[in-house]
């Protein structure tokens, strides 16, 4: 059966978030994978910074939302950073001039009584990255592996974790939790490399979740303009589409020497994946500069000690995590979440690199002393402005003097911007 076929049972399966609940245990049992039949996850968070917006003033769901910069009273120069598929109905684009913006969706604050405006708001990077930073340490805890290619990007290799016959579930139990806990969209795609993989992904937007098995590959991609494969930006595709090249599987079907005599070597890596073939492994861009844990509760808890013992749980995870890779840290730092999803972070810096777990335990203790009293819903742990020495790790007592005492804990000053947002510290 062809991958676009109408039929629910197509070899293409879709799915949107929150048609019911899962949990990962279905699907990490007996898992059986062929080593050799690779199992790749791309998340594309949707519309990423006005998802974020959303989540920060919920009255904005449904509505166009514009991120930029430029559109206040005055000013004459900006330009949109994100649109809401709501505001791209109105003809709203990223990197459009925000003038345009304007006279294609005008701004609610001067057009209180227009029916058709929408609402913009400015860049707010730090809190881009801390949802962002949410969104990551989720897929760094489901993938064997993990790929970071933007702020809202990410592959994933799960061929460990999974077998193709429940990787539909394994993928919307991401999304269900970066749903969930960090409360943005995301949609998946699942396939066999990374170049499908991103290809699936964009395949069902927003909040879509696309398979493409081994053995459908092909026939996927087939039908698809040929501007949708990896690497074929809207010039190459105008150059393709000049030797009569309209879909990937014109693509593919056209001889590798004449491709390669059209661009070069990279004319037969995009003959390759016309043809479904990727062979690029998942792998982490660079050394990491923080390791942190984070753990949410099923509902807001003020209940001191259970959320005392999460972060001690979090801290030694953290501790172990660092230790394992031969990191040093100089930050040692907590994330308190509370409701409705106000981030508060505290961090203590030390005089230099350490490898201590008591000391992690113990900062991360008198941090959390601040929020006695408070309704929590999601804690973090967060080591940062990371090391790598193939020396001895350092000990505090090398930092320290000659007193075995630990510095005392001087927690940093969190502002609040105006909408009540934490600044984000080293969960950055």
């Amino acid at each position: 059966m062809s991958a676009h076929a109408a039929s629910g049972h197509t070899a293409v399966g879709h799915a949107k978030a929150g048609r019911f609940a899962v949990t990962l245990d279905e699907y990490t049992h007996n898992v059986s994978a062929d080593p050799e039949e690779r199992i790749v996850v791309h998340v594309d968070m949707d519309c990423f910074y006005a998802s974020c917006e959303r989540r920060r003033e919920p009255e904005l769901r449904g509505e166009p939302v514009v991120v930029g910069m430029g559109y206040e009273e005055g000013e004459t120069i900006g330009a949109v950073a994100t649109a809401s598929y709501e505001a791209r109905a109105d003809g709203v684009e990223s990197a459009q001039a925000i003038s345009t913006a304007l006279d294609r969706l005008p701004r609610k604050a001067t057009n209180p009584d227009d029916p058709n405006a929408g609402y913009y708001r400015p860049v707010d990077m730090e809190f881009y990255q801390d949802v962002s930073a949410d969104v990551k340490e989720i897929l760094h805890d489901l993938g064997d592996t993990v790929r970071e290619v933007s702020i809202d990007e990410a592959y994933l290799d799960i061929t460990e974790r999974t077998e193709w016959s429940v990787a539909e579930g394994f993928a919307r139990h991401v999304k269900q939790r970066i749903a969930r806990e960090v409360g943005v969209p995301a949609s998946v795609g699942v396939a066999p490399n990374m170049s499908t993989a991103k290809i699936a992904s964009d395949h069902d937007k927003p909040d879509g979740l696309t398979v493409v098995p081994p053995d459908e590959v092909r026939d996927f991609l087939a039908p698809l303009d040929v501007e949708r494969l990896h690497g074929v930006g809207p010039v190459r595709a105008r150059d393709l589409r000049g030797e009569g090249v309209e879909t990937i599987g014109d693509l593919a079907e056209t001889p590798v020497h004449e491709v390669v005599s059209w661009f070069g070597d990279r004319g037969r890596e995009l003959h390759e994946r016309a043809n479904g073939r990727d062979a690029r492994p998942v792998e982490p861009r660079g050394k990491p500069k923080s390791l942190s844990r984070e753990s949410a509760f099923s509902e807001a808890t003020d209940d001191y000690d259970e959320i005392r013992e999460r972060v001690e749980a979090l801290a030694a995870a953290v501790a172990d995590r660092a230790s394992r890779k031969g990191a040093l840290y100089r930050t040692i730092g907590i994330k308190v979440v509370t409701p409705p999803y106000d981030v508060n972070t505290r961090a203590n810096s030390l005089p230099g690199p350490v490898d201590e777990p008591d000391l992690v335990h113990e900062v991360t203790d008198e941090l959390l002393r601040e929020f006695e009293g408070d309704d929590v819903r999601k804690v973090g742990v967060r080591v940062s402005n990371l090391s790598f020495s193939e020396a001895d790790q350092s000990k505090l007592g090398t930092w320290a003097g000659e007193s075995s005492d630990p510095p005392r804990v001087r927690p940093r000053e969190t502002e609040t911007d105006p909408e009540g947002q934490a600044n984000l510290g080293d969960f950055e």
